[in-house]
């Protein structure tokens, strides 16, 4: 089962703006539900989306971030920072990610 140093790595693989490490925590059935409630599901829909955040905002960093897990579960809160690059504006939102694990990666 993951444990809370594999999800501070996965928070690491973002901060590093690396889609290929980050796509190695991903199952091949995960699912990504954005905070506006869209649902992307699989592996090529959630590596899609996530390399659309890299690239809306490049400097994209999780600071201030604690993780927990618990069994086949775990939790990640985080500070969102980054710039949009459209229009230069800066970003900065909490927020955090719930995951189910299932043979070391994340899944639905």
């Amino acid at each position: 089962m993951p444990t809370v140093d594999f999800l501070k790595s996965f928070a690491d693989a973002w901060n590093l703006h690396d889609i290929e490490a980050i796509m190695d925590y991903m199952a091949d059935d995960c699912v990504f539900v954005a905070s506006s409630g869209t649902r992307f599901e699989g592996r090529d829909a959630v590596r899609e989306v996530f390399a659309e955040v890299l690239a809306d905002f490049p400097d994209v960093h999780f600071g201030s971030d604690q993780h927990f897990v618990s069994g086949d579960r775990g939790l990640s809160e985080w500070v969102f920072t980054g710039t949009d690059a459209e229009d230069g504006s800066k970003v900065e939102q909490q927020g955090c990610d719930i995951f189910t694990f299932r043979d070391g990666k994340i899944v639905p």
